[in-house]
C-alpha cells in the first residue's frame, strides 16, 4: 500500500506554513527530475499530508479578484488580519483559527492523472468526515467546494474550500474546513468570489463548539480510504 507521512503543523503564520510546503515541493520535483521513477525522494517518503491552522489571514489565488476583498489594506493592518497573493487557483478565502486547514504534497502519477479526480477526491474526504457528525456534506456541478443544502440556492452554504497547485502531478496547498470559525470573518471578503452563497461551520451546523483534534483524526482516516493509502 501507498504510505504518506502526516506533518502536523499547529498553529502557525500562514507564510511559515507556505514556505514550509513549497520547500517540500520543490524537493519532490527536484527528485522526479533527476531521479529514476523508482527512486524515493531525499527525505525518504513520497506523499506528505500536512495539517495546520493559521491565525487570521485572507488569501487570494493566483487568477482571483482583489475586489473580492472588501477592506482597504489599511484597516486590515489596524485589524492585524494578513493578507496574500497565493500561488493556488481559486479567488479569496478565509483561514483561521477554528480550522482544519490540510495541504497534500503528493505525486499524483501514483495515483491517477487526472486533476479532476484529485479535487473530486479530496472533497470526499470532507463530506465523508462531515457524515461521522451527522452532516451531509455534497458537491455543486462546476463548483469546487463541499457546501450545505447544496441543491437549495436560497441556503447552500460552503464549509469547506479548496484551491490546489499542481506541477509535474506533485500538489501543493489544498482545503481549509471550517470547525469552530469565526464566520463573521466571510462578512469581509466575496468568498471564493461568489457572492449569492452562504458560508457555514460544523460548530455553526451543530450549534456546539467541536473537538478539532477530534475532526483531524476523521480526516486522516478518510484520506486513507479514499487515497487508499497509510499516513503515519
Amino acid at each position: 500500500m501507498k504510505q504518506a507521512r502526516l506533518i502536523d503543523l499547529g498553529l502557525i503564520d500562514y507564510q511559515k506554513a507556505w514556505d514550509f510546503q513549497t520547500d517540500l515541493f520543490n524537493q519532490k520535483i527536484q527528485s522526479k527530475l533527476h531521479k529514476s521513477a523508482n527512486d524515493l525522494p531525499t527525505d525518504g517518503v513520497l506523499h506528505h499530508l500536512i495539517l495546520c491552522s493559521h491565525p487570521s489571514v485572507f488569501t487570494i489565488g493566483k487568477n482571483g479578484n482583489e475586489n473580492h476583498l472588501l477592506l482597504s489594506k489599511q484597516i486590515l493592518s489596524e485589524k492585524k488580519i494578513d493578507f496574500f497573493k497565493s500561488n493556488r487557483g481559486g479567488d479569496i478565502t478565509f483561514h483561521g483559527i477554528g480550522q482544519c486547514v490540510g495541504y497534500p504534497i503528493l505525486d499524483l502519477e501514483d495515483f491517477k492523472l487526472d486533476i479532476n479526480w484529485y479535487m473530486r477526491s479530496l472533497e470526499e474526504v470532507i463530506i465523508l468526515t462531515l457524515a461521522q457528525f451527522g452532516i451531509i456534506g455534497e458537491r455543486i456541478d462546476k463548483v469546487t467546494g463541499v457546501w450545505i443544502d447544496a441543491n437549495d440556492p436560497k441556503s447552500a452554504r460552503k464549509i469547506c474550500a479548496f484551491g490546489v497547485r499542481t506541477s509535474r502531478w506533485i500538489t501543493m496547498h489544498g482545503f481549509a474546513l471550517n470547525i469552530n470559525t469565526d464566520l463573521d470573518f466571510y462578512k469581509m471578503i466575496v468568498p471564493c468570489g461568489i457572492s449569492d452563497k452562504g458560508v457555514t461551520s460544523i460548530q455553526q451546523e451543530l450549534g456546539e463548539k467541536i473537538d478539532e483534534n477530534l475532526v483531524k483524526q476523521f480526516i486522516i482516516r478518510n484520506f486513507e480510504t479514499v487515497f487508499e493509502i497509510s499516513i503515519c
